[in-house]
């Protein structure tokens, strides 16, 4: 396929991506008026469609209504977690990680996208360290982490995320897309970037916790 079409593509994802977390933000905003008893159907709604999400990218990609409505969704569920920040480390710290996130986001993006290594290795080693970091997520429902365990496991979430981030650029840039792919790649880049931001606001929620 021409570079030409890549680049076109390539834009694409990224304005989609933007608008992901422009209504991933509506859905944060919306979320003040949501019944606290709502909130863990609306996890489950979002888990299951990541679970959907998982299938239908082997197969034929997931189409922008799913997307648009999974980052709604997305919104609506963490705006729990954010609450619960603001009262415990204040509106300007979150804000201040909203940034860093943004910066260290656009850093590795525009590393993986400039350098000419290829991360493809890399898959296979985040597949794994993904799964042991959700299994841990699991295991910490029914026994919580001490503190210690909780800072060590969100630093190596934010690793993980930042990982992917380079893994998830660097692939684009090498290997191109196809036009019905541009939502399940989309997708992709929505969660690496929450994903990150969510570890790295836990990790300095602990930090700031110790001092």
């Amino acid at each position: 396929m021409p570079s030409s079409i890549q680049k076109q593509y390539f834009r694409r994802v990224i304005i989609i991506f933007m608008i992901s977390l422009a209504i991933a933000t509506i859905g944060v905003f919306l979320g003040t008026v949501v019944p606290s008893q709502y909130f863990l159907p609306i996890k489950i709604i979002e888990v299951i469609m990541l679970i959907i999400a998982f299938f239908l990218r082997r197969k034929k990609g997931i189409s922008y209504f799913f997307l648009f409505l999974f980052t709604f969704i997305s919104g609506l569920s963490i705006y729990p977690i954010l609450h619960q920040y603001v009262s415990s480390i204040g509106m300007q710290t979150i804000l201040m990680t909203l940034i860093a996130t943004t910066i260290i986001f656009i850093f590795i993006a525009s590393y993986a996208t400039i350098t000419k290594k290829d991360f493809s290795f890399l898959g296979g080693i985040l597949s794994i360290a993904l799964l042991a970091f959700i299994i841990i997520a699991i295991i910490r429902i029914f026994w919580p982490l001490d503190d210690t365990s909780l800072l060590i496991y969100s630093f190596i979430g934010v690793l993980i995320f930042s990982g992917y981030i380079l893994y998830d650029f660097n692939r684009l840039k090498k290997y191109g897309i196809k036009k019905r792919q541009i939502p399940t790649y989309t997708l992709n880049l929505y969660l690496d970037f929450i994903n990150l931001f969510l570890n790295l606001l836990r990790l300095i929620g602990l930090l700031k916790d110790r001092k």
